[in-house]
């Protein structure tokens, strides 16, 4: 039997909610649990976690739960620590920049949740530094992971569409203000000191949601609004939000074909769900349509449409939602995260680019940035080539 290669894997900022419950607790976790992965050509390979935070007790406490044997609150230390492996960090946006330029100088690959920086000018010099080093950097694309988008892509591939003319998102929920009930999310998102920013948060997912599944992103026209003027804090003390808790998208895309498609794509901290799922696309094209959520895809192609007739003095009598078939998975698929660490797992062992890296990632800081400056200038703002 092949011997099992173990990769310590230095996890910074995991008590927040991203970094535990995802990362942690549902791919690092179940993988050493599993005993590891098996690669394409047999080798096996796990994991061993090193958790990595500011807080003492809430990392010894976690470290306790979870029967993990290492955990420090020195990120230096474990940085420049030879054993060590792949650094990974969810911890604040403000902070990722000089966390990653430190790991990657120390050789370590590199795993990370996004925005990888909180200028163009950073994430691509993070970019430059990792090709320089040689390391495999991977970012987290998890969207792309998820069951129901997985479906979508495949829709894409297959030709289901026809030719496809545009796109349609909703992505949000109501994040309570934190006065009467606590907030859902941590108060740092709603500060722009802090790297708070709706337009900053999910802009970098929407590049790669829409590159990943129709093509590149040519322009951006971007409107933001802060709705919720004053939040509540973790220690239940006011404060001004000063981060646009809101960003109303849209962008003009361009396929592999050339062919050109609109985007339009809603989001907010400020709206309440009446939807299957908190995110849905929905794609049109001139052979069929689909909508997927985070799980579930439904679809329907030219011969099964129907032809409803505009008459606002009747009530409906047919029920849209009924005349859409589900798209089957065909396929286990795994948590979104857990499916992309075992991928950049492999990479890391091979020695290879992940095909989610920092250029990619410097694509959605750019689209952030561009979307600010669109709503602030209030115009449409063409995307130029990001480059090394």
């Amino acid at each position: 039997m092949p011997e099992t290669q173990v990769l310590r894997i230095a996890m910074n900022g995991i008590t927040g909610r991203m970094g535990y419950r995802q990362h942690l607790l549902r791919s690092i976790l179940p993988i050493r649990d599993q005993g590891g992965i098996t690669l394409a050509d047999g080798r096996k390979v796990t994991v061993q976690p090193i958790l990595v935070g500011r807080n003492e007790d809430k990392i010894r406490e976690l470290a306790r739960i979870h029967k993990i044997e290492h955990w420090t609150t020195d990120l230096d230390e474990v940085i420049n620590d030879p054993t060590v492996d792949i650094v990974f960090d969810a911890s604040m946006t403000s902070l990722r920049a000089e966390t990653l330029t430190k790991a990657i100088n120390a050789g370590k690959h590199i795993f990370t949740e996004k925005p990888t920086a909180e200028t163009l000018d950073e994430a691509i010099e993070l970019a430059r530094i990792a090709k320089a080093k040689g390391i495999t950097a991977g970012v987290v694309h998890d969207k792309l992971y998820l069951p129901g988008l997985v479906k979508l892509r495949r829709l894409v591939e297959e030709g289901f569409f026809g030719r496809i003319l545009s796109l349609r998102g909703e992505f949000g929920y109501w994040v309570f203000e934190g006065d009467i009930q606590s907030a859902q999310r941590p108060s740092w998102n709603y500060r722009l000191a802090d790297g708070g920013s709706m337009t900053t948060d999910m802009y970098c997912h929407w590049n790669y949601v829409l590159e990943g599944i129709i093509g590149k992103v040519k322009s951006v026209t971007s409107k933001t609004a802060t709705h919720i003027p004053s939040r509540w804090d973790e220690r239940n003390e006011e404060y001004t939000a000063t981060a646009d808790d809101a960003a109303y998208g849209i962008f003009e895309l361009e396929t592999p074909a050339g062919d050109p498609v609109v985007a339009q794509i809603n989001s907010s901290w400020a709206v309440r769900v009446y939807r299957d799922e908190l995110v849905e696309f929905q794609i049109d094209g001139t052979h069929g349509s689909a909508v997927a959520g985070l799980n579930k895809c439904v679809a329907q192609q030219r011969a099964h449409t129907p032809k409803p007739v505009w008459n606002p003095d009747l009530p409906v009598t047919e029920s849209f939602r009924d005349q859409w078939l589900e798209v089957p998975a065909n396929d286990e698929l795994d948590n979104g995260f857990k499916r992309q660490w075992e991928e950049f797992l492999g990479d890391v062992v091979n020695g290879r680019e992940h095909r989610f890296g920092l250029l990619s990632a410097a694509r959605g800081v750019q689209l952030a940035e561009l979307g600010l400056q669109s709503a602030a200038e209030r115009r449409t703002i063409d995307i130029p080539e990001v480059v090394l």
